[in-house]
């Protein structure tokens, strides 16, 4: 409804347009001495005038509300659809993050100038045109005429300039992925002198966005030259035969014979004809840019699956198997394996570095690309999405996010109270880390976890996964940063607190596997 009014508002626009133009051709017309039309002239042609500007400032801004409710309405699923990626997705992170950001915001002018401007395009030079036929219906046709070609031309500008737009957001979209992909491997490409190449990489890209966008821009020029070119022309046939009319000087003869406010009248509506064109023409990249950018939000946010295999809610600890599992990274393949993971029992998960130990604990959460074999919970095969949610999960990295040490504790379960924030802080040995610093639990960090050391960091993940509590607790790595005391001491906290439910840690020490119920070795 709100989009429909932006563009009534400018088809209104073109309605004020008429008064204007009748009242400057009534104005300069009257007969000198009277008045009273001369100030009723010009009393509706301020007021024309000005309800004008006051109408285009509202469309504007109406325009860019429907943008910003357009942007809101993608954001939501755009960025659950890069937090929920697909397994075994080969866009890098950065090109999803860029289509996420990026091209929400490609899309305003879309919205806010190319939607609302495109229905006044048609409508209103219509307006125009019968509004000059009741003047001069020659005028009028030679209006009309002009727009055959004028559409001809835009059309086929408008066909290339589509497929040019897409091209450049894809080479952009590689572009920036490859940019944010490169920064967050700064620290590898230092160190193994990877400079030069990371930079011709980024240079080659650089390069072919710019080509792209060349292409684009001589596209738009090319469409602004074709309509500026037939507005002209349209103007001038008018204005020819507007004056020679006057004139009597027509070389051949017409069904009518024009006065002087009928010309002027003709004449003024001559430019305002193509005047909603001009606007959506150079509104015309904001489309050829959205259009383009909502294919690939579109790809982004696939619609929804239903799942063909039953949805999980654990409820108590289930037993997994494993049965001949494949997963396929593209460069590397992890299996065939089978094993069972008993329920209730603390089960280590041991062996060499690229076994896929972490590969399997992944499988379980649906975000590795598992191609073949089977994965069953409690003898039923497991949907790809069915445990999200559902264990208590420390992974090899930890994620920060701005705010206290309690409140990153308390991700796992928003609301926690203090007391349980606490003990699950002092069972992961979090202890000395809260009281060597004078806040506490309050004790403000940033997303990169400034002032806490790795092991402190696993220790917040940990802290996590004992406040969860869940019936499958999926451990990768979990005492990996710690020194031999201090791992085991914290393992033996974890075997403690994982009886009666299903734990799966993975961990290279044999010392930590002998606390489990069961051990499984991957070769």
């Amino acid at each position: 409804m709100r989009m429909r009014r932006a563009s009534l508002l400018w088809l209104v626009d073109g309605v004020l347009a008429v008064c204007v133009a009748a009242a400057v051709a009534i104005a300069i017309s009257t007969r000198a001495g009277n008045r009273e039309h001369y100030v009723v002239a010009l009393l509706l042609l301020a007021a024309a005038a000005a309800t004008r500007a006051a109408l285009q400032t509202t469309a504007f801004s109406q325009g860019h509300r429907d943008a910003a409710r357009a942007k809101r309405a993608w954001r939501s699923p755009a960025f659950s659809a890069v937090l929920r990626a697909a397994a075994g997705s080969r866009r890098m992170l950065g090109e999803q993050v860029a289509d996420a950001i990026d091209r929400i915001e490609d899309i305003d002018g879309y919205h806010a100038r190319f939607l609302p401007l495109r229905f006044a395009a048609v409508a209103t030079p219509l307006l125009i045109a019968a509004s000059a036929a009741l003047a001069s219906w020659i005028a009028a046709a030679i209006l009309l005429a002009t727009l055959i070609p004028f559409a001809l031309g835009m059309a086929l500008a408008g066909t290339v300039a589509s497929r040019a737009a897409a091209r450049q957001l894809d080479v952009l979209a590689r572009l920036s992925g490859l940019f944010i992909d490169r920064i967050r491997a700064l620290p590898v490409i230092l160190g193994f002198g990877a400079q030069d190449r990371v930079t011709r990489q980024l240079a080659e890209a650089t390069q072919e966005v710019a080509r792209r966008t060349v292409v684009v821009l001589r596209i738009a020029f090319l469409s602004g030259a074709i309509i500026e070119f037939f507005a002209a022309l349209s103007v001038a046939m008018v204005a020819v035969y507007c004056g020679f009319n006057l004139l009597g000087l027509l070389p051949f003869p017409v069904p009518e014979t024009l006065d002087l406010s009928r010309a002027l009248f003709v004449l003024i509506l001559a430019p305002e004809f193509y005047l909603p064109m001009r606007r959506l023409a150079a509104a015309y990249h904001d489309k050829q840019v959205g259009e383009a950018a909502l294919e690939r939000l579109a790809a982004l946010t696939p619609a929804p699956v239903v799942a063909t295999s039953p949805v999980h809610m654990l409820a108590a600890p289930p037993a997994i198997r494993f049965e001949s599992v494949v997963i396929d990274y593209g460069e590397r393949r992890v299996g065939p394996i089978s094993m069972h993971i008993a329920a209730g029992c603390v089960t280590a998960l041991s062996g060499t570095t690229g076994t896929g130990k972490s590969s399997l604990l992944h499988a379980l959460l649906g975000l590795a690309p598992v191609v073949a074999g089977d994965i069953l919970l409690d003898g039923r095969p497991l949907s790809p999405e069915a445990l999200r949610g559902e264990v208590s999960w420390a992974g090899q990295a930890t994620a920060l996010v701005p705010g206290s040490l309690a409140d990153n504790i308390r991700l796992a379960r928003p609301h926690a109270s203090d007391a349980e924030v606490e003990d699950v802080a002092r069972r992961a040995g979090l202890t000395e880390v809260v009281q060597t610093r004078g806040a506490g639990l309050a004790t403000l960090i940033d997303p990169r976890g400034s002032g806490l050391s790795g092991g402190e960091r696993r220790r917040v993940g940990i802290a996590r996964a004992l406040l969860r509590d869940a019936p499958l607790w999926l451990l990768d790595e979990p005492t990996a940063d710690l020194d031999e005391g201090s791992a085991m001491e914290l393992a033996r906290h974890i075997v403690e607190a994982g009886r009666g439910r299903t734990v799966l840690l993975v961990t290279h020490s044999a010392a930590i596997a002998a606390l489990a119920d069961h051990r499984v070795v991957l070769s």
